[in-house]
């Protein structure tokens, strides 16, 4: 009898609570919550417009670049470099710097695949920086880096005692040199060329063919865009070439966010310099296979980019060397539509202003801005990845949920709160051992930047030999390849902290 009565009290509670509560949300709701979700409403339709004028106009970019058949890429003078059959002085010096933390699964992937480039051996040096805490592993790295030097590689194992967060991953194809240094050394406007990312893992999970949906607009649409109308578009820290007079001008890496990449994709740009998007050239890597790693990849990305926006906002207004359009491409479109707008769009529009327009009827949300303009944000985004359009609903779900993590990122890194500066190594699985992948010495394979010449006069057609059967030049002596190193490392990583992620390819001129 008392657990009846105990049981009728507590019921009594709780419909108490209940009813109190509905009674305040009556007196609060006109007077407060009305008025309130109307402004959101206006807001957010207000950023839903701007995010879908933005998609429509880079839609219209490339379908004109689609209809013309022409990129930007195929507008540069690029001619073939002319053989020199003493010392390849007709070859740009090449520093390929390979950072990593602490990366056993993929390690051997990356060193393989860049002591894999073709370029002549006396002209390309590669730095592998390896901070990792583990000293077996560190060891480990090490004895591969004289693997190659074995073979003939000049490669250099370098540690250092500070770390800003790395990874390394990235695959490049042995004739990534060959398609893209063509176009710097032609071209002296441009200051960057970079290529596409390539996800070798895609297909591994539903996670995986999703985040493949997102990206791929971000390289096939957002740079193509930007690189066709503006020569600008936003580093991505790996898969690019830069030349050092660039580097140098815009006053080299800066750790003061976690986009260091971008950082320096601004400051060059307002110095200047052009940018090119090679779509046609990928370089693969892998995506992350677990939420935990994804989550902590995209708050680094959306986080980044805002406490970037905070910190050269005032420096891009100020900026006289380039034009009015261009400021207003990188601030605008670059900066506030795509990292700021997108993200909040996305959270609060979709996921709390019109479900919360459901309890609140006096607050009208018109049918065409609630129903059809998302669908057409969705569409224009999802519409770059064909072969994962019937995983759409499973996107937008995805998308609804990261939409969360995102803009908090993006108000953490705009306020410069609490984690701005955090960076976590996203944790690959290394699953492109899977595949079948030979990392052999570099051959230089037939290109289009190259001229054929006589075999009879000692060139190199047909593709190098690879470099463990070729002998050193004996003039190019221990000391003079340490001074070529040394002076392409000050210029390159000179500047406070070289967090310079996976594969950078820095091009100078002797």
């Amino acid at each position: 009898m008392r657990d009846i009565v105990l049981r009728n009290w507590e019921v009594n509670e709780t419909y108490d609570a209940t009813r109190s509560f509905g009674y305040a949300w009556e007196l609060l709701r006109v007077p407060i919550a009305v008025p309130l979700l109307r402004i959101a409403v206006y807001i957010c339709i207000g950023m839903s417009i701007m995010l879908f004028l933005e998609r429509i106009y880079m839609a219209i970019v490339i379908v004109c670049v689609k209809l013309l058949g022409k990129k930007r890429y195929t507008k540069y003078q690029v001619d073939a470099i002319k053989e020199d059959l003493q010392r390849n002085k007709n070859y740009p010096m090449v520093l390929v710097q390979i950072p990593m933390y602490n990366e056993k699964e993929v390690y051997k992937l990356s060193i393989g695949a860049v002591c894999g480039l073709s370029w002549p051996s006396d002209r390309l040096i590669v730095q592998v920086l390896d901070d990792s805490t583990n000293e077996a592993l560190r060891a480990m790295v090490e004895l591969e880096c004289r693997k190659w030097i074995g073979m003939g590689v000049n490669i250099k194992y370098e540690t250092r005692n500070n770390r800003n967060g790395y990874k390394a991953d990235f695959q490049p194809e042995e004739d990534f040199l060959w398609r893209t240094i063509p176009y710097l050394l032609e071209n002296p406007e441009l200051g960057l060329v970079q290529a596409r990312w390539k996800f070798v893992n895609a297909d591994e999970c539903l996670m995986t063919r999703l985040q493949e949906m997102s990206l791929h607009y971000h390289f096939s649409v957002e740079q193509e865009v930007g690189s066709s109308t503006c020569s600008f578009f936003g580093f991505n820290g790996t898969a690019g070439v830069w030349r050092i007079k660039a580097l140098n001008d815009a006053g080299g890496w800066k750790d003061r966010t976690t986009v260091e990449d971008m950082d320096l994709a601004v400051r060059a740009s307002l110095k200047g310099w052009k940018f090119l998007f090679v779509g046609d050239l990928a370089v693969k890597n892998e995506l992350p296979s677990t939420f935990k790693a994804y989550r902590y990849q995209q708050h680094r990305w959306s986080c980044g980019p805002a406490n970037l926006f905070r910190k050269m906002l005032w420096e891009i207004i100020i900026c006289e060397r380039v034009s009015i359009w261009k400021k207003w491409h990188v601030i605008y479109a670059f900066f506030f539509v795509r990292k700021l707008i997108a993200h909040w769009v996305t959270f609060f529009f979709y996921c709390i202003v019109i479900p919360a327009t459901i309890l609140v009827p006096e607050v009208h949300l018109p049918k065409p801005l609630a129903i059809y303009l998302p669908a057409a944000i969705t569409i224009l985004n999802a519409a770059s990845t064909l072969r994962s359009m019937h995983l759409l609903v499973f996107w937008i779900l995805f998308e609804n949920v990261m939409s969360l993590h995102r803009s908090k990122a993006a108000i953490i890194g705009l306020l410069e709160i609490n984690r701005v500066n955090e960076w976590v190594v996203t944790e690959k699985l290394g699953n492109t051992m899977k595949q079948k992948h030979i990392a052999r010495a570099a051959r230089r394979p037939r290109s289009r930047f190259r001229e054929s010449v006589n075999n009879d006069a000692g060139s190199f057609r047909g593709g190098l030999r690879q470099r463990a059967r070729v002998s050193p030049d004996p003039l190019l002596s221990d000391a003079h390849h340490n001074e070529q190193l040394h002076r392409l490392s000050s210029i390159v990583s000179a500047y406070p902290t070289p967090m310079m992620k996976n594969f950078l390819a820095a091009v100078t001129y002797k």
